[in-house]
């Protein structure tokens, strides 16, 4: 309220235009509600209140009502701070934040809803046991974390999903149920963990039916048709739970390829398939780019191809390196000219600004980037990539300037032509940016990129040894500023991410083979005329076509040797008697 007031009074004065810079981040409420520890006990209460529900609701026969008395209710109970201790352990950052944490068990108890739902409707059409536990979508909740969350989040709702249902399904399926939810929901796991198209969801839904209905087969829960025993209709019931399984595959595909985006919106995450579609070149911002920052344009592509090589290098997410890659600078669309990379000719705007008033140009395009990315409704990953990308590391170039400005005028002051007071102060603070510095993997490989592919814009003559030699200097440096304290990269993946920023600069500032030069041709009787020689001249050394090779004269014997005619005499010539006779 009092930052509005003040801002209204400077409105009035004349200070301000009134409007307000956007800003990436919450307020103080939702930084609890996201990292709190009694979100979590709210989110496990309502948890355990809901498997209440689905446990009165059960149709008969299953195998908490057929354990002992309380033992089945026990056994549920007993499996929640095992999964508890499995989330804690194996995805700490499910454990610390409270959306993934909702997520996940949300997503649980959505799939073991569905499962009962199943279940209940083949009772009461009175199914076959094996029709209905094939109609059960055990690849819905793997299926889902997988895309949303990882590879680990996945294989944990394959294992305590099918414990879960193990319990909740009728007794006389429940341990072949566990082992064909297990096995159907790792292989759907392992089908979508690089998923790149939303159209290969169908293919893995699809691969996860045929699992089923194979570890059915398996497991002794299909029809034995083959066998001499089995009855008149015992092919007709195997291929209906063969359709059964295909179709309930191919649903569940369907369903997650549905609720997907939903929960990506909800949540705030952004799965491979949405980066691979923020990777058009065709985004408003980066077209403005192409015009009005064509050098940064170029720039951010070489930041992009640096990036994506080394993240796959230590195995971090590659497609979100090189889409944050294409956004890192779009601040500078505020003011093109006033980097180096834009600047039309010669002339430098800055020459005529103080260092000071420089580098607050400069670090502008932060503020100016997420202003930019919050109009755009760009995701949170890429405004943390924009803020984060320079940390809070030193604007050498003008700071230096300054110190040779105070330099300067030390020296005027004991000349005696200046007062005391004239001697600007320079401080470093005011020389940096105003950060944060990189908190994970991606962002600090961005930031590394962004300074290595800047650097070496600025050598002359590059060769291997200066390349490696610059790229080590520059991790180095930023290693001892601090600015990778606050990510996980270890000194192993940068010495990885070293050698993979030497390789691609090699090959992106290889050199080339020079061309030489043409000489002029003297003209004779049988010289090319005017049009040939002008073709000549217009094309490269690589692109004239090689001439024609012409076959030697015949040759003539004289004596032993043989004598062969090198320059062909004009046919008009007369030819000269030779003085021997020629045999």
């Amino acid at each position: 309220m009092f930052r509005l007031l003040k801002r209204q009074i400077l409105q009035r004065q004349g200070y301000s235009c009134g409007r307000k810079r956007r800003e990436n981040g919450g307020n103080e409420w939702t930084e609890v509600l996201r990292t709190s520890p009694f979100v979590r006990y709210l989110i496990l209460a309502a948890f355990v209140c809901a498997l209440g529900v689905l446990v009165k609701y059960l149709p008969p026969g299953s195998a908490v009502q057929a354990l002992p008395q309380g033992m089945g209710i026990g056994l549920l109970l007993v499996l929640l701070p095992v999964s508890l201790a499995h989330v804690k352990l194996n995805t700490p950052e499910t454990w610390s934040r409270s959306g993934r944490f909702l997520m996940t068990y949300g997503i649980l108890l959505i799939h073991m809803a569905l499962l009962l739902a199943v279940w209940t409707v083949a009772h009461i059409n009175k199914l076959q046991p094996n029709l209905g536990l094939l109609l059960a979508p055990c690849a819905l909740a793997p299926m889902t974390l997988t895309l949303l969350l990882g590879e680990r989040q996945g294989s944990f709702a394959a294992v305590y999903t099918s414990l879960w249902g193990g319990l909740l399904c009728h007794a006389d399926i429940a341990p072949h149920f566990t082992a064909l939810s297990l096995m159907t929901g790792l292989i759907s796991v392992w089908m979508v963990r690089r998923l790149r198209k939303r159209s290969e969801l169908m293919r893995a839904g699809f691969l996860a039916g045929i699992t089923a209905f194979a570890a059915a087969a398996v497991l002794g829960r299909v029809e034995q048709a083959w066998l001499p025993v089995a009855g008149e209709n015992a092919w007709q019931l195997l291929g209906m739970e063969f359709l059964a399984a295909m179709l309930t595959g191919l649903f569940t595909a369907m369903l997650v390829g549905g609720v997907l985006p939903l929960l990506e919106a909800i949540f705030g995450i952004t799965t491979t398939i949405s980066w691979i579609e923020l990777a058009d070149l065709n985004h408003p911002l980066l077209r403005r780019l192409t015009l009005e920052a064509p050098g940064t344009y170029h720039h951010s592509l070489m930041v992009a191809n640096l990036a994506e090589t080394a993240a796959e290098t230590v195995g971090a997410d590659a497609t979100m390196c090189r889409v944050c890659s294409y956004f890192h600078d779009i601040g500078k669309l505020v003011k093109p000219d006033y980097y180096i990379e834009n600047m039309p000719g010669d002339e430098n705007p800055h020459d005529s600004l103080s260092p000071s008033m420089s580098t607050l140009i400069l670090a502008a395009h932060v503020k100016d980037g997420i202003d930019l990315a919050c109009r755009h409704k760009l995701n949170r990953e890429i405004m943390d990539v924009i803020q984060q990308h320079h940390g809070t590391s030193l604007i050498y170039y003008f700071y230096r300037r300054a110190l040779d400005q105070q330099e300067e005028a030390k020296k005027s002051v004991a000349e005696g032509r200046i007062p005391e007071t004239d001697v600007p102060e320079v401080n470093p603070a005011t020389f940096r940016y105003p950060g944060p510095k990189c908190s994970f993997r991606e962002s600090a490989i961005i930031s590394l990129a962004d300074a290595v592919e800047s650097a070496s814009r600025a050598l002359s003559k590059p060769t291997p040894q200066k390349i490696e030699t610059m790229v080590e200097e520059i991790i180095r440096s930023r290693i001892k500023d601090g600015q990778m304290d606050e990510c996980d990269l270890t000194l192993r993946e940068l010495s990885l991410i070293r050698e993979s920023f030497t390789k691609t600069l090699r090959t992106s500032l290889h050199r080339r083979v020079p061309y030489p030069e043409e000489k002029e041709k003297t003209r004779s009787d049988n010289a090319p005329s005017d049009r040939m020689e002008e073709r000549d001249r217009s094309t490269t050394y690589y692109d004239r076509p090689r001439p024609a090779k012409t076959p030697p004269p015949a040759a003539a014997k004289q004596g032993d040797a043989t004598v062969t005619n090198i320059i062909p005499m004009p046919a008009t010539a007369p030819v000269a008697e030779p003085d021997r006779k020629v045999q």
